[in-house]
This record gives structure tokens, C-alpha cells and sequence, in this order.
């Protein structure tokens, strides 16, 4: 998706985010706020310089899909397989990656964001062929918790057909505008979902470039 589009569907899903919370007052604790790690102490590295992006990054809990999955979900028949994206940026002794089938979803950890975390950025390769190929798609949706403690779910983006591993442009995360926490912060999950074909998913960062 072009940067314009890509800052237009983020623009259009404030809007929709402001409307969710309109009326909140007090917070009230709810399943991602029990589950939020801290903000503070997110380890930080470059992954995207390569792309000619500098921000720095942290990474998604379990989002590497190297080791324990501990907070994520999934259905549909999705599953952490054999086979990284061949970038590596995770790590040269990376070996695994996430595998959603056409019709299945997969729901991250939850993860402490802020004003300072407005991008979420990853690697997705579309491995249907033939005639799904072109309508293929990868849907991106943000949890986040209202005031209410109840758990909204808000599409941050579609990630468009191809055929190799490949970075996403940054996503605008959009539930970073919602701050339900002391420290101006809230908790945030995000689900993935694979639309007319089969995906792969790997090594899933967020932006928090206020802390350079």
C-alpha cells in the first residue's frame, strides 16, 4: 500500500478509534491490562536500516516465533512452522516463522505502547499461487481496551499480495492515541488474518521512536 494510502486508512481509523472513545472517563483494568508487560526497559535495535529506515524498534513478545508463544492465539489451522524470512533481522540463527492458512487468525501478546510507539512494521510473504493469488491479502487489526475495560478491535491495514518475504511499510498502530494507563500508555494486541490465500508472518516490531 502507497505511504499516502497507508497515512489515509490510519487517518480514517483515528477517526473511528476517537468515536470508540468517546464518552470514557475512568479506566478500568480488563483482560490487556492485566496481561500488559511494563513499557519501561523495551530493548531497541535498527532492524529496518537495510530499508533505508532508522527508527529505532522493539520487538513484539514472541513475535520472533523462535521461542515460546506465551499470550498468542491462533485458529484456523495457523501455526508456527519450519522456515524463516531469509532477512534474519531477528538473528542469524533464526529458524521459524508463522504460517496462517486462508481463513485463519492469529492474536498477538499484548504489548505496552504509547505516544512514542505510532508504527508497527514487519516481514509477510503470500504463499497461495494461482488464481487466489491476485485477491490475496493479509488483514492487520489492532486490540486495545476502552475505559470501559471492554476489548474493541479496530483494521490498521491490508497488507497487498506478493509472493516473497518482504517488509510491510510501518503501520500506523492508531490505539498509541488512546492512553488507558499511568504513564500515559495503554496495552495493545494485534491480530493478523489471512484473506483468500495462505500467508507467512515473521519477526513483528513496533516503533517507539519517542525514546531516541
Amino acid at each position: 500500500m502507497p505511504r499516502r494510502r497507508c497515512l489515509r486508512a490510519g487517518a480514517a481509523a483515528f477517526a473511528a478509534l476517537a468515536a470508540l472513545a468517546v464518552g470514557a472517563s475512568t479506566a478500568n483494568a480488563g483482560v490487556l491490562v492485566a496481561s500488559a508487560p511494563s513499557c519501561d526497559d523495551q530493548p531497541l535495535s535498527k532492524p529496518f536500516t537495510p530499508w533505508l529506515d532508522y527508527m529505532d524498534y522493539t520487538p513484539l513478545p514472541g513475535g520472533d516465533f523462535e521461542g515460546g508463544m506465551s499470550g498468542w492465539s491462533m485458529s484456523g489451522g495457523a501455526a508456527v512452522v519450519n522456515g524463516n524470512a531469509p532477512q534474519r533481522v531477528g538473528g542469524a540463527g533464526d529458524a521459524s516463522s508463522l504460517a496462517i492458512p486462508a481463513g485463519g487468525s492469529v492474536t498477538s501478546a499484548t504489548i505496552c505502547v504509547g505516544l512514542e510507539h505510532p508504527t508497527v512494521r514487519f516481514f509477510a510473504k503470500r504463499r497461495s499461487t494461482g488464481l487466489l493469488a491476485s485477491v490475496s491479502a493479509l488483514r492487520v487489526d489492532v486490540m486495545f481496551e476502552l475505559s470501559s475495560g471492554d476489548v474493541a478491535t479496530l483494521p490498521i491495514s491490508v497488507v497487498p499480495s506478493n509472493g516473497s518475504w518482504q517488509p510491510t511499510l510501518p503501520l500506523l498502530a492508531v490505539a498509541n492515541l488512546l492512553p488507558l494507563l499511568p504513564g500515559e500508555h495503554t496495552p495493545i494486541a494485534l491480530r493478523f488474518v489471512a484473506q483468500n490465500g495462505d500467508w507467512s508472518v515473521d519477526d513483528v516490531y513496533v516503533d517507539p521512536y519517542g525514546r531516541k
